[in-house]
């Protein structure tokens, strides 16, 4: 985890230490995610998921009632909405002291479930807008910005002038999202994790998404299914190089590997301390 810095986030009046990297546990409220295994569709699917992610080592459940996969037709708002609120009690009555995450790109939804259902993070995939700005700043929530720039030093000048703006508007807790899959190539998608700590300039925490995506299938001839192997070693690379948090479908696996990253770290430090 070399060059990582230390946050915290305010997750709706309890702060969430980031000094050791977390996992973030995806919930798709949906019928077409490109990862099969990740839908759910009844109460019970959706209550033993959530608590089966919570007891492997989640840290945050990110929701999410749109499907954002490459080449689909976006659900309207009207039914992301109508998924969330199916969600949304369940997994909250199933955990209720579990930090919620709700991944949207429209500010009327975001609005939705911080006020009706106590979301307390907002994670927006569509590289953000103001009028999503002016929203997170009046919900007082944290805002996880994705970029949709194929390279890092795009992506620095785009993250900076919207952070600005961000800060402008009242927004406190900023994490950053490279976007990994979002207007990039396979090549590109590599590149930016090969420059990953680059990022850190930027002195805000980094989320990482690379579970399951085309970067690892289509490179390997596997499918999403076959991908968590290689979705690990991803993980691995993204924590060396200062990952905060891991946007991940399986989230054992994801502990397990910040576990055992932190482990050779604090090895390290103690070295060069004695």
């Amino acid at each position: 985890m070399k060059n990582r810095r230390y946050f915290t986030l305010n997750m709706g009046g309890r702060m969430l230490s980031l000094d050791t990297p977390v996992a973030m546990g995806i919930l798709n409220a949906t019928p077409d995610s490109f990862y099969e295994s990740s839908r759910v569709k009844s109460e019970r699917d959706i209550s033993q998921r959530a608590l089966d992610m919570v007891a492997e080592g989640a840290a945050i459940l990110d929701v999410g009632g749109c499907s954002t996969r490459p080449g689909c037709e976006p659900a309207g708002e009207k039914e992301e909405m109508a998924r969330l609120r199916r969600c949304l009690p369940v997994v909250r009555r199933a955990c209720p002291d579990i930090p919620i995450s709700v991944d949207t790109f429209r500010p009327d939804v975001a609005r939705m479930c911080v006020e009706e259902y106590g979301v307390t993070m907002v994670n927006d995939v569509s590289g953000g807008s103001d009028e999503m700005f002016r929203m997170v700043a009046r919900l007082r929530v944290p805002y996880v910005l994705m970029s949709i720039q194929p390279d890092v030093p795009s992506m620095l000048r785009t993250f900076g002038r919207q952070v600005d703006s961000l800060h402008e508007f009242g927004v406190a807790d900023v994490v950053l999202d490279p976007g990994f899959g979002f207007g990039k190539t396979l090549d590109d998608n590599y590149r930016v994790l090969q420059q990953l700590e680059h990022l850190h300039v930027m002195d805000l925490p980094l989320l990482v998404g690379v579970s399951r995506k085309s970067m690892v299938h289509r490179l390997l001839g596997i499918t999403p299914d076959e991908a968590l192997n290689a979705t690990t070693v991803l993980h691995v690379m993204a924590l060396e190089k200062g990952a905060h948090i891991l946007r991940v479908h399986d989230v054992r696996a994801a502990v397990e590997a910040i576990r055992i990253v932190g482990k050779v770290q604090q090895m390290e430090n103690e070295e060069k301390e004695g």
